[in-house]
């Protein structure tokens, strides 16, 4: 498969279970964002945020739209960075755990750095692509 050598048997399905993984996040978020509409436009507006509307329908799209792209390897180097951006946005926005007040510092502190850690794990998928089991690697046999 052309850009996706098979190293072992296991690198095609990990592949596409890190990616399925990955997505559920952002999957389940933007159901969340888009079932609570009021609610998350709410939030937005709570940190100050200009034009909290656009804000919560642009979340809400990129996260269904990113989340469904990275399960089918669709555009994925494109979609993950564009996720990465995202979250560590999110990160800092709404999970600055050092302008909270101490009780919920740590309860912050550790959605900060599980901001983090998926935008490492989106920006591998920026860097090695989608994988064999995908429609990215089966667009580029074309």
């Amino acid at each position: 498969m052309k850009g996706h050598p098979i190293n072992n048997p296991y690198q095609a399905p990990l592949s596409l279970a890190g990616r399925i993984l990955m997505a559920i996040i952002f999957i389940g978020s933007g159901l969340s964002k888009t079932t609570g509409f009021a609610a998350t436009v709410g939030y937005i507006a709570s940190k100050g945020l200009p034009m909290p509307e656009v804000g919560a329908i642009a979340a809400c799209v990129l996260e269904l739209a990113g989340g469904l792209a990275l399960v089918f390897g669709w555009k994925t180097r494109q979609m993950a960075g564009l996720l990465a951006l995202f979250t560590l946005a999110a990160g800092v926005l709404f999970h600055g755990f050092w302008a909270f007040p101490a009780e919920q510092m740590v309860a912050q502190q550790v959605h900060f750095l599980k901001n983090l850690c998926i935008a490492g794990g989106l920006l591998t998928l920026v860097a090695w692509g989608a994988g064999p089991w995908s429609l990215d690697a089966r667009i580029a046999e074309e």
